[in-house]
């Protein structure tokens, strides 16, 4: 039996004024499932993010949440939604006047109502989760990338979210730290089974731990399935951007009404 949509888009299209981003978007990301979505730079990823966490409405469509139209929730609802969220911003995001200890204690002290010896507790925990144990003291200037981007992760799971947001979370990282980070994100989704979707470019790490690629170019859907489908799909557009290619799909030169050689000799 599968498991239900956490989250599904039907026929969404967006735009910023005249100028179209996403068009005639359709997916479904099962409760509990990895998703990663792709594709070069301005193919409408982030965009895709606003839309799931109800910072933007789409021009026409739905954006569904368990069923329900995100646009047809209520304040409290929509805060509510994004209560159960967390999300690992690019490069972490750590607060920096405050200890790696109080940056982890922030959610807690801002949305539950715990008390201090509670929150002392769930803190050391998430850190041990991440194998940071220890560094609770530590300004984020006194940490290296890696450990900044492992102690970012924990305060995303601070509250045991059920949807997990992770924006390019290897970018800028060593084959190290990207290892680490990426194992620790594979076992965190299984370890809470929360619903996951991360925008990233790395395609070798990535496919090793979804369940489920969503492929976007020029605002729609190229492909959307598993890794096993993508890694056999010809699509010059999945190619082109999976080998790194120069030209293709995506061009390398921009178009011009006109040639060098005119240009040059009028």
């Amino acid at each position: 039996m599968n498991a239900a949509p956490f989250i599904e888009m039907k026929d969404v299209a967006f735009a910023y004024g005249e100028r179209p981003i996403l068009n005639n978007i359709n997916f479904s990301i099962a409760q509990g499932h990895f998703a990663a979505v792709m594709g070069g730079s301005g193919s409408g990823k982030t965009t895709l993010m606003r839309l799931i966490t109800g910072q933007l409405h789409p021009n026409s469509g739905k954006v569904l949440i368990e069923g329900r139209d995100l646009t047809e929730f209520s304040a409290a609802e929509l805060y509510e939604h994004r209560r159960r969220m967390g999300v690992l911003f690019q490069h972490g995001a750590l607060f920096t006047d405050l200890s790696v200890f109080d940056n982890l204690a922030f959610p807690m002290r801002e949305l539950t109502r715990l008390p201090e010896a509670v929150i002392r507790d769930l803190v050391l925990l998430k850190l041990n989760a991440v194998g940071l144990r220890g560094v609770e003291n530590l300004m984020p200037s006194e940490l290296s990338g890696g450990m900044a981007r492992r102690v970012a992760l924990a305060r995303t799971i601070a509250l045991d979210p059920e949807l997990m947001i992770y924006d390019e979370p290897f970018t800028g990282l060593d084959p190290i730290s990207l290892g680490v980070i990426a194992h620790l994100i594979s076992r965190v989704n299984k370890a809470l089974r929360s619903t996951s979707i991360m925008v990233t470019h790395d395609i070798e790490k990535s496919l090793q731990i979804v369940d489920q690629v969503i492929f976007l170019a020029h605002g729609e859907i190229m492909f959307s399935g598993s890794p096993e489908e993508m890694r056999r799909l010809d699509s010059p557009w999945v190619k082109q951007f999976v080998q790194g290619e120069a030209d293709g799909p995506v061009a390398f030169r921009y178009p011009s009404e006109t040639t060098l050689k005119q240009d040059l000799l009028g």
